[in-house]
Parts: structure tokens; C-alpha cells; sequence
């Protein structure tokens, strides 16, 4: 499928949109890293395009007390691919998460 050729000012527009949405999710780890948001809170709101969107490892990566090595094991334990975003979790991998993390 070929990209649409986008007139300038569309490509700005796309641009910005783009950087405010990686902004927010970044503002959303920072809560989530300082103990300000919990895991489950983050997951009652995964109809949220920002948390939808974001990856597991990533979000995993931004819990107090977890880094690269501990989310890739756990995800590892609960048979979720590392590049799997939140939207994408199936019931039963969402279910094993709350249990483990929740």
C-alpha cells in the first residue's frame, strides 16, 4: 500500500499530532514511574488511544522496580510477544497481568 502524498501543510499538522501524542505518553510514564498512576489504573484505561497504542514492554519498563530485564522476563513468563501494544493484549494475556501486576 503506498503512502498518500500529503500536501505541506497536512504533513505539519501529521507531525504535530504525532509529537504531542509520543509527549503524553510520555507525561503518562513519568506518573506511572513516580507511583502517581498504578497498573491498574493505567489498564482501566486502555480505551485511551494513549495507553492503547503504547507497548507492553514499555509500559511494564515504566513500573517502580521493573527495568528491560524484568519486563522482558515477565512478559516472557506470560507469553506476550515484545512487541505487543496495550490495545493488542487478549483477554486471557490482560487477565494474567492484573493478576501478576494489578
Amino acid at each position: 500500500m503506498a503512502l498518500p502524498n500529503l500536501s505541506e501543510a497536512d504533513r505539519k499538522a501529521a507531525l504535530k499530532k504525532a509529537a504531542e501524542a509520543r509527549q503524553k505518553r510520555a507525561a503518562l510514564r513519568h506518573e506511572i514511574k513516580a507511583g502517581r498512576m498504578t497498573f491498574a489504573a493505567v489498564m482501566k484505561k486502555s480505551d485511551d488511544p494513549i495507553v492503547a497504542r503504547m507497548k507492553v514492554a514499555t509500559l511494564l519498563e515504566s513500573l517502580p522496580g521493573y527495568g528491560k530485564a524484568k519486563a522482558a522476563k515477565a512478559m516472557e513468563e506470560l507469553e506476550i510477544s515484545a512487541s505487543r501494544r496495550v490495545q493488542g493484549l487478549g483477554a486471557r494475556q490482560r487477565e494474567m497481568l492484573m493478576q501478576r501486576l494489578g
